[in-house]
C-alpha cells in the first residue's frame, strides 16, 4: 500500500476504534469527506480496512497490545497460509470468528461446517442487484450492460443479477431511472415467500429502508396496499426516497404513532417480520458486528424478537399469514422463536451462505388459525 492510502487507513481506524458507528456508514462517511480520495484509492483502503476487520481477533491474538499501526504492519506482513495452519492459535481465530459465535456454530453444524461458515464469512460478499420488475425486466437491464459488465442472472431469483466483481453501481443512470436496487439473492428469496397479490394488504412490520417491500411490489400491479413500518423514522424517511424512485405508488410508511397501525389491526393478508438480529449470516458485508456479539446481547435479541412477533401477529387476518425472517445462523433466532406464536407452519426456508452466492436467510411461512 503506498503511504498516501497508508496515512487515510490508519486515521480513519484510530477513529473508528472511539466510535460505535457501524463500520459501513463510518466508511462511506469518511470517503464523502475525502473527495480527494480516487475510486482506487478507495478500493485499497476499504480492502484492508474490512481485512483488519475480518481478523481482528486473531491480530488482537498475534500482538494483544499493538498500536493500529503496528496491527496495519501485521496484516500486511502476514503469511495466510502458514498462520490459518498454526495449532497454536485457537481454531476459533483461525476462522476468523470469535469464539462465542465459533462454539455456537459448532454445536449446531458440528466442526467441518462451522470451519467452511467461518471461511465463507471472512470472504468477500458478492455484489449482487434486483432488477425492478415494474420498470424492465431482468433481461432487458442485462441487455443493456452486456458490453460493461460481466454479470450472471442469479439462479433462484427472476429478478436477480450477480456481477463479477464490484462495480460503481450507486453512479448508474439506471439506478436513479429506479431500475434496480441493491438486495442479495437471499434477501430476494425471503421478499418472494410473501406471495401479495393485487389487492391484497401487506404490512412489512420491521420494514428499515424497504428493500423487502421494493421486492414484494411488482407482483401487485399496483393494486392493493404494502404498509411500511419501523420505530426509526431516518430509515422510513429513506425507504420513502426509494419507493420515489422505483415508482411504486400503492405502499405508504407508517410510524408506530400512525391512527393507520390502529385500523389495520386483523386485517392484513399477509405481514412480513424481517426481525432484528445478529446477523451472523451476514458478517462478510458487517464484519464489525461479530465482535460486538455476546451472551447478553443475543438474549436481548431473541427477547426482542419474541416480543415483535406477537405485536405484529395481532395484524393477521384469519386465514391471512406471517413470514418470520432473519439474517441469522443462530436457533435461538429461528427455529426456537416460531414455538410461541399461535399459527401453523406452512414452510421454512434456510439459505446457508455460499461463497459466490447468497448471504445466509432463515424464513417460515405461517398461516393464522
Amino acid at each position: 500500500m503506498n503511504p498516501f492510502c497508508k496515512r487515510h487507513t490508519i486515521h480513519f481506524l484510530t477513529a473508528l476504534a472511539q466510535s460505535t458507528e457501524p463500520l459501513d456508514l463510518a466508511l462511506s462517511r469518511y470517503f464523502r469527506l475525502h473527495k480527494n480520495l480516487g475510486s482506487k484509492d478507495r478500493k485499497t483502503i476499504g480492502d484492508v480496512i474490512y481485512g483488519m476487520t475480518r481478523w481482528k481477533g486473531l491480530l488482537d491474538w498475534i500482538d494483544p497490545q499493538g498500536s493500529i499501526e503496528r496491527r496495519f504492519e501485521c496484516y500486511q506482513s502476514l503469511d495466510w497460509n502458514k498462520t490459518l495452519q498454526r495449532p497454536d492459535i485457537p481454531q476459533a481465530l483461525r476462522c476468523g470468528l470469535p469464539l462465542f459465535v465459533y462454539e455456537k456454530l459448532r454445536k449446531q453444524y458440528g466442526e467441518a461446517k462451522a470451519e467452511e461458515l467461518g471461511q465463507i464469512l471472512n470472504s468477500p460478499a458478492p455484489t449482487t442487484i434486483r432488477a425492478n420488475l415494474l420498470k424492465i425486466s431482468r433481461q432487458e437491464l442485462m441487455e443493456r450492460w452486456k458490453d460493461r459488465f460481466a454479470m450472471t442472472p442469479c439462479k433462484q431469483t427472476s429478478a436477480g443479477i450477480q456481477f463479477a466483481k464490484r462495480e460503481p453501481l450507486f453512479t448508474l443512470p439506471e439506478f436513479k431511472e429506479g431500475l434496480f436496487e441493491m438486495q442479495d439473492e437471499g434477501s430476494q428469496m425471503v421478499a418472494d415467500l410473501v406471495e401479495a397479490k393485487p389487492g391484497d394488504l401487506v404490512l412489512d412490520f420491521c420494514s428499515g429502508s424497504g428493500g423487502k417491500s421494493l421486492s414484494i411490489a411488482p407482483a401487485m400491479q399496483g393494486k392493493g396496499q404494502i404498509y411500511l413500518h419501523d420505530v426509526r423514522k431516518q430509515a422510513l424517511l429513506e425507504a420513502k426516497r426509494r419507493l420515489r424512485r422505483a415508482g411504486i405508488q400503492n405502499a405508504q410508511c407508517l410510524d408506530s404513532s400512525h391512527p393507520q397501525m390502529q385500523r389495520l389491526l386483523a386485517k392484513c393478508d399477509w405481514v412480513l417480520v424481517d426481525a432484528p438480529c445478529s446477523g451472523t449470516g451476514t458478517f462478510r458485508r458487517n464484519p464489525d458486528q461479530k465482535w460486538k456479539l455476546d451472551e447478553a446481547t443475543l438474549a436481548r435479541l431473541t427477547a426482542l424478537q419474541k416480543e415483535i412477533c406477537q405485536k405484529a401477529a395481532c395484524y393477521v387476518k384469519p386465514g391471512g399469514k406471517l413470514v418470520y425472517a432473519t439474517c441469522s445462523l443462530l436457533k435461538e433466532e429461528n427455529e426456537q422463536q416460531l414455538a410461541s406464536l399461535p399459527f401453523s407452519l406452512q414452510k421454512t426456508l434456510v439459505i446457508l451462505p455460499e461463497k459466490e452466492g447468497p448471504d445466509a436467510f432463515f424464513a417460515a411461512v405461517l398461516e393464522k388459525n
